[in-house]
């Protein structure tokens, strides 16, 4: 390890991982332990010299050097500059960066209690183009010139990993709410609370190489179980045990495909009991059975808020096992009632949650949940108002979904469960090792929004997390009666069929009337919302795309199994399998699934035909008409309304896309 001391602060670097080194720096009178996302450090022996004019650790292709002023910059193994901190001060008057505006590179400004905010400044290459980050509503691929803010929301995910087209991957160690700005003049990362700068960067001669890097610190997906890789069935909401099953055997009827259906919200007596409300669920492991027996799987919703009015509220309270709210009286979350969710950074808490769900649904054979409200989601988002059991939100709220879905994945894991997965509406660095399958949350039902989830899917899979789905069709509105949503959701659908993931979910208007008004009979259902609620030329469409990901099994499972291995995106931009083709670095509206098949979807309304770039270095056949193309070439290819434009690299696929 080389330790840097000046100004009053410690600097830590040292080699964690292979051709990777962790910074971490503070002013405390010790280093903070915490590891964060990283918690495989392996042995990796670092070269490393140091004396009054600075000094510099090396381990394998990266190099970190320090200026005789305590400044960093980073090389790789060919002498490049990868990245350096941003500063302009005179305690190096010999340094082209000499300045008397007094900026220092990490900045840390003291608050009420002894921690610091915390601001960390970078060089700005502006011609160097970012990616990753998790998932945030814009339809931007390319990240630079974007401020993003270092908070999870319903819908946005922080995941704060990006990848650089200079060559190296950057994680930001620190789950404090902040932001970070990449200015094409500097580049800066802000901490509204911590006690310590973290961050973690590797070098790369390829994409797959830093993602590769990145997962072997971080932690890989589980295998994806077979069911996992066929379509899953949902909306807002079955309200009865009768209904789900009728749709179920209707599925079965009709011969298509299907794997899971899903329980989705308020099927429950009061939020915070995890349980079936044996009114409208008065046998739920017949339910499991028969649905076993139709070689379906059975998903249900669980939320971490808690009635004031559940029967468990009392003794969580007592015992300190929901989130605290720092004045005023304490909400978390106002759907009917007020609510407070469990603290899922406390494992006391994470134990007493899982062990009720254990008893009440994993024991009737439910082996697959659906972890919604996962951010947490609040009435407002007032991150300063909250403190968990591992500290202040601002300070540490940015876990949060991590720790939700290790509360399941453990419990699973004790049980002897295999290849887990769960449903998670939120994630951070981290996540995938704990079975989250992150969907992008409560999105509006469109194009525009469609164009959104384009850019959040591939650049969370950058951010090392693989397993990722949306609401095909978008959840909020949509009338399967009106002939333009018919068109979005055909189109959402076609994409869907190339996502990690293919998930049918929705709010559809109109609305059914809720069954009662107490309990969980007080929550409407929104309209019908199975592949045939379309009209005749919508379900000839959706059929064909659920036989076509059947087919596909075969190989979405060698996806699964590299994202198991190496922690490899199953949806991939383009420079990701052609690192050396400079347009395969411009293109944002196209796609690879996996390394053979480019996908190229229609993003918008009325588009018949579309242009596609078709990489260097390989020839493409194009799927629906078999024509060959060389590539490192841009076409215009026709698309019907029932057909999304592919292409293969290896001519054995088009038997499964095209028999």
């Amino acid at each position: 390890m080389l330790t840097i001391r000046c100004n009053n602060e410690i600097v830590w670097i040292e080699p964690w991982g292979r051709d990777a080194l962790r910074v971490r720096a503070c002013k405390q009178s010790q280093m903070p332990e915490e590891a964060w996302a990283l918690e495989n450090k392996g042995e990796f022996a670092a070269e490393i010299e140091a004396g009054p004019e600075g000094g510099y650790i090396r381990n394998g292709k990266l190099t970190a050097k320090v200026s005789r002023a305590g400044a960093l910059s980073f090389v790789n193994q060919k002498g490049e500059l990868l990245l350096e901190e941003y500063f302009r001060n005179r305690r190096d008057i010999t340094s082209p960066k000499c300045s008397a505006l007094d900026v220092d590179a990490r900045e840390f400004k003291p608050i009420l209690g002894g921690d610091y905010t915390l601001a960390a400044h970078f060089e700005s290459d502006p011609g160097e183009k970012l990616y990753g980050m998790g998932q945030y509503q814009q339809p931007y691929l390319d990240l630079k010139g974007c401020e993003l803010e270092l908070a999870q929301r319903n819908s946005q995910a922080s995941v704060p990993f990006l990848l650089s087209s200079k060559g190296y991957g950057f994680l930001w160690n620190n789950p404090a709410v902040g932001s970070v700005t990449f200015g094409k003049n500097v580049t800066t990362w802000r901490a509204q609370s911590t006690k310590v700068l973290d961050y973690w960067i590797t070098a790369g001669d390829t994409p797959a190489e830093i993602e590769e890097s990145y997962a072997s610190v971080t932690g890989t997906v589980p295998m994806m179980p077979d069911y996992g890789m066929g379509f899953w069935q949902c909306k807002l909401r079955y309200q009865t045990q009768d209904e789900l099953l009728n749709i179920a055997r209707e599925y079965k009827k009709r011969g298509l495909p299907i794997s899971v259906i899903v329980v989705d919200f308020f099927h429950w007596p009061y939020e915070g009991e995890w349980k079936f409300d044996p009114e409208y669920w008065p046998d739920p492991d017949a339910m499991v059975r028969e649905l076993k027996e139709m070689g379906i799987e059975l998903m249900v919703s669980i939320w971490p808020t808690v009635d004031y009015e559940s029967e468990n509220f009392k003794e969580m309270k007592e015992n300190g096992y929901l989130i605290n709210t720092e004045r005023g009286f304490p909400v978390g979350l106002r759907c009917f009632t007020d609510t407070l969710h469990f603290d899922a950074t406390n494992p006391e808490a994470r134990s007493y949650v899982w062990n009720k769900v254990k008893q009440n649904y994993y024991d009737k054979g439910i082996k697959v949940f659906w972890l919604d409200e996962a951010e947490p989601e609040y009435s407002f988002y007032d991150f300063d108002h909250y403190r968990y059991h591992l500290g202040p939100n601002v300070q540490i709220g940015n876990i949060y979904p991590r720790c939700y879905a290790q509360t399941f994945y453990e419990g699973m894991e004790a049980e002897g469960q295999q290849n887990i997965v769960n449903l998670l509406r939120c994630a951070w660095a981290g996540s995938q090792k704990y079975g989250a399958l992150v969907w992008s949350g409560d999105i509006h039902s469109s194009f525009e929004s469609l164009r959104n989830q384009f850019a959040a899917g591939l650049n969370m899979g950058i951010a090392g997390i693989p397993w990722w789905t949306t609401d095909i069709g978008g959840f909020h509105g949509g009338n399967p009666s009106d002939p333009a949503f018919r068109e979005v959701l055909v189109r959402w659908f076609e994409y869907g069929a190339f996502c990690p993931v293919m998930r049918l979910h929705g709010d559809r208007e109109p609305h059914k009337a809720p069954m009662s008004d107490v309990r969980g009979g007080r929550c409407a259902s929104g309209a019908d919302n199975e592949v045939w609620s379309y009209g005749d030329e919508a379900y000839e469409i959706c059929k064909k795309y659920m036989f076509l990901r059947e087919r596909m099994r075969p190989y979405t499972e060698q996806l699964m199994r590299e994202a198991h291995e190496k922690g490899s995106p199953v949806i991939r931009p383009l420079f990701y399998g052609f690192p050396e083709d400079k347009k395969a670095w411009e293109v944002e509206d196209q796609y690879l699934y996996g390394a053979d098949i480019l996908v190229a979807p229609i993003l918008y309304a009325e588009q018949r035909e579309r242009r596609v770039y078709l990489p260097e270095g390989v020839n493409w056949t194009e799927v629906w008409t078999g024509k060959g193309y060389e590539g490192g070439q841009t076409i215009t290819v026709d698309a019907p309304i029932d057909q999304i434009p592919l292409f293969v690299k290896d001519s054995a696929l088009l038997e499964v896309l095209n028999p």
